[in-house]
């Protein structure tokens, strides 16, 4: 039996049956006492002896068969001359009793053993609980006829995640549903996914950080050639594998469906790479997929970046902390030069140099799709960021619009392209470290308090020739008493050092300095 079939018998109430029979018994007394059943009984009972009929139950068409026969022994030409209209209501009286005899049981059913009808679902629940061995948990029963049920951090487990999917089997209100950091494991995932074979209105799910394992990927891709209501689906953080990259690269291959999926903190290594590099470009529905910190390097980067060179529907796709290396930014600009549909990509932190970078620079000649391109975090410095500028520069078709070289330090050659570029490109974007020459400057800018310590040891000087005529009159100074004492002794400030040292010294705001 199916698992939702199953699992929706779990705690139906069904009508009593003791009740029933008691009910049937009591309406045999009243016959036995002389009197005539009010209905016949739910089923066929044992004849008695041949002996007589008075303690027989006779229901309606029963009686009607014993006249008929009484009439055939006194006139069998009589019984055979019986028209076609008798013969009908003959059987209209049969079906009555039939009728009235199914309808029986639910007419005398006590009201309080009638099965109420349950739209939230909560008593399916409670009844799953009990069935499961598990504590209901409160807060489900209270936003179970929410549209977004966030449920993170609940610590269900695989029973308690078990009774919770008895109860959306049937759900109808439930669109997003987050479990992530609930510790589902292989068996939790399992029952998810077979409670999404049959839901039919859970369009989003988050399983993040859940130890699915590789039971867990299995289940969920056997789900998803079922399933055809799913669009998004986080799966991060699940420790999966090259063996559970196996399940996936079905699924992602044959679904039409889901167009946003998360992958990323797994375990994902070479293998995993070829896998999902081949469904990638055999895919025809997904709009975006993160494969964020993962390990591919080597033949598994370059075998995605050729799968994304296929592809005709990503339009985003986060292959950040991984380790693609300057070979693996190469593929992806030989990718970039085929695909005419992405528009966002992330290869963040992925070991990409100087070389890596002006090698991948290429592709944005060509490029006429791309509109978001974040490369933070690599070791590609000023000189790789300024051969990306050069690139988008050299393309009159180029649409980029956002650059990320967070972490990266420019010079001023690089914003002074980056100006020039908007010009051209007025939408045009662009975040960095920060300008280095710029820092080298600010740099040499001491405070002023610090300028004037320095300027007194450069100079042998010593405090007590600025401060001996202060100490004698014991009294706060003005500004202008205290800027004449420091020109007294050669410390001459700039308008903006004088005004950042008597804020640093004045901090009361009494424009007066107490040296």
């Amino acid at each position: 039996m199916p698992f939702g079939k199953k699992l929706l018998d779990i705690g139906s109430m069904l009508p009593s049956v003791e009740e029933a029979k008691d009910a049937e018994e009591a309406e045999i007394h009243n016959a036995n006492l002389g009197g005539i059943s009010s209905r016949p009984p739910s089923r066929p009972r044992a004849s008695l002896s041949r002996g007589g009929v008075e303690n027989k139950i006779v229901p309606r068409s029963a009686k009607l068969r014993q006249q008929l026969e009484s009439e055939e022994d006194q006139n069998a030409a009589e019984f055979c001359e019986i028209d076609e209209s008798e013969k009908n209501d003959s059987e209209n009286i049969e079906d009555e009793a039939k009728e009235n005899e199914n309808d029986w049981d639910s007419d005398l059913e006590p009201e309080e053993f009638k099965e109420q009808y349950d739209p939230t679902g909560k008593s399916r629940y409670i009844s799953a609980c009990k069935f499961y061995g598990v504590i209901p948990v409160s807060y489900f029963l209270r936003h179970l006829q929410d549209q977004e049920l966030v449920m993170r951090h609940h610590g269900l487990g695989p029973q308690a995640t078990k009774a919770l999917a008895v109860t959306l089997v049937t759900n109808t209100t439930v669109i997003s549903l987050d479990l992530s950091d609930n510790w589902l494991g292989g068996d939790g995932a399992a029952a998810i996914a077979e409670m999404l074979k049959e839901n039919c209105y859970i369009s989003e799910i988050h399983l993040a950080d859940n130890k699915l394992g590789v039971k867990g990927a299995k289940a969920l891709s056997h789900m998803l050639l079922d399933n055809t209501t799913l669009r998004k689906m986080n799966l991060s953080g699940n420790e999966f594998t090259d063996e559970a990259a196996r399940y996936f690269s079905e699924a992602i291959t044959s679904t039409q469906k889901v167009e946003s999926m998360n992958l990323s903190h797994n375990m994902f290594g070479d293998g995993s790479g070829e896998l999902l590099g081949t469904a990638i470009a055999e895919n025809t529905g997904m709009l975006e997929l993160n494969l964020s910190w993962n390990h591919f390097r080597g033949k598994g980067a370059a075998a995605m970046a050729k799968g994304l060179g296929a592809n005709i529907f990503l339009k985003m796709i986060d292959l950040s902390y991984n380790g693609f290396g300057n070979d693996g930014a190469a593929a992806l600009g030989e990718a970039l030069k085929v695909n005419n549909v992405l528009e966002d990509l992330n290869i963040s932190n992925n070991q990409i140099t100087v070389q890596g970078a002006l090698r991948f620079a290429s592709s944005l000649r060509v490029n006429k799709t791309l509109r978001i391109l974040k490369m933070s975090r690599n070791p590609m410095q000023n000189e790789g960021c300024l051969g990306i500028l050069k690139a988008i520069q050299a393309s009159s078709e180029s649409t980029i619009e956002s650059l990320d070289f967070s972490d990266i330090f420019v010079n001023q050659e690089f914003d002074d392209l980056f100006n020039a570029i908007k010009a051209i490109l007025p939408t045009l974007s662009v975040k960095h470290g920060g300008n280095s020459d710029m820092f080298k400057k600010q740099s040499l800018q001491l405070h002023p308090m610090k300028r004037i310590l320095e300027y007194i040891k450069e100079n042998n000087l010593q405090l007590t020739e600025l401060t001996k005529n202060l100490e004698d009159k014991n009294v706060s100074l003005t500004y202008d008493e205290f800027q004449k004492h420091l020109m007294d002794v050669g410390i001459i400030l700039p308008k903006d050092e004088w005004q950042q040292l008597t804020d640093f010294l004045d901090k009361d705001k009494t424009n007066k300095v107490d040296f």
